[in-house]
């Protein structure tokens, strides 16, 4: 028989008690993993707002708890677009409102010249000319939940505008909301003389990085946010579940470690007899050795790649969820499943540890008189 036949058929001696351990560390893998591409979807969101006004990074209050929340006044707006190693800021005003099925309605409002430099992917209609108030720029995704074309009036918060645009970005959030007059949406918003956020375009000639640093330097109040791994300067929510997930897999490792190693140290009691023969015909420790952790890696391998699988379809049963469909898109990065395996090795090495210092420590003698 070979060490490979050897080791599976320990497993399945006890094929209850191997199931539920199976099961116990599969679940486990299932909640690291759902939660791994939460977050990454919840990033890849973050990171597209990042995006939208088309500029080398974007500037925010810093501190603030949730993006939605940043304040930046027109004053520092201004300062910020007169600074010589600055081409471009525009500033821009969230309002995060429900619209028809979506909660997360995203109505960003821009100035019509801004709009005009720099305007989103079309595919029907314009931007609204200077001047024009109750008028919008629909994303695709907006426009098909609203059954809205070119020339229609849509409600938003109880206030009506007529489509005169409409636009496809392929981000999620930006195509699942519109484009709306700045002084509009503050008037909506009840925020008047500031803006969400500022977006930066550097001139040519100027180091990015060095003009980021230098507006955070003159403005003790700003954060500059190059990347989705900058979001911790003003919003916590990204950092908390990133938090979340960290615990949670140490919390997976911690309890699968222990259902492990009772699986692992009833096998070891159960055949002390039988591990004493194979040390008299000649295995040596270190081959017992083997033997106990490849059965508990054999164990939390299945395991992983079990619920690796449990955990992607688990996220795509919330997509099922309207609320949650409009607000992220399921991101099945590698990293999430290697965190998943890295676990699952964690967890069997962790579990495998006393059992198998347990049986190398045998010696045949004392194997052999055991009852």
């Amino acid at each position: 028989m070979s060490f490979l036949a050897l080791v599976l058929k320990n497993l399945f001696r006890q094929r209850v008690r191997t199931t539920l351990t199976v099961l116990g560390i599969s679940i486990g893998i299932t909640t690291v993993v759902a939660l791994g591409v939460v977050t990454e979807s919840l990033k890849a969101s973050s990171g597209e707002i990042l995006k939208l006004g088309g500029a080398d990074f974007m500037v925010a209050q810093e501190g603030a708890a949730d993006l939605s929340f940043s304040i930046i006044s027109d004053r520092d707006a201004a300062a910020l677009a007169e600074r010589p190693d600055v081409a471009r800021a525009e500033g821009a005003l969230f309002h995060i409102v429900r619209v028809g099925s979506n909660p997360f309605f995203f109505l960003i409002g821009r100035r019509a010249e801004d709009l005009a430099a720099n305007p989103p992917p079309l595919t029907a209609g314009t931007v609204w000319a200077p001047g024009a108030s109750d008028q919008v720029v629909l994303g695709n995704r907006a426009a098909a939940d609203l059954d809205a074309t070119v020339g229609d009036a849509v409600t938003i918060e109880k206030r009506e505008f007529k489509v005169v645009g409409i636009y496809r970005s392929g981000r999620l959030l930006e195509d699942g909301g519109a484009y709306a007059p700045i002084a509009i949406v503050a008037e909506m918003a009840g925020k008047s003389g500031v803006v969400t956020v500022v977006y930066i375009t550097v001139k040519d000639g100027y180091d990015k990085k060095a003009v980021a640093e230098a507006i955070e330097q003159d403005f003790q109040n700003l954060a500059t946010i190059s990347d989705v791994e900058e979001y911790g300067k003003v919003d916590q929510g990204v950092q908390f579940l990133e938090a979340a997930n960290l615990a949670i897999s140490v919390l997976a490792v911690g309890i699968g470690a222990i259902g492990v190693m009772n699986t692992m140290i009833m096998s070891v009691f159960e055949r002390t007899r039988e591990i004493g023969i194979l040390r008299a015909v000649g295995w040596s420790g270190n081959r017992i050795l083997r033997m106990i952790i490849g059965e508990s890696l054999f164990l939390c391998v299945v395991a992983a790649g079990i619920g690796a699988a449990l955990g992607v379809l688990a996220t795509r049963a919330i997509l099922l969820i309207e609320t949650i469909r409009n607000l992220l898109e399921p991101q099945y990065t590698v990293d999430i499943f290697i965190r998943a395996l890295i676990v699952a090795v964690v967890v069997a090495l962790a579990g495998a540890a006393y059992p198998a210092f347990r049986a190398v420590r045998l010696t045949p003698m004392e194997a052999l008189r055991y009852e």
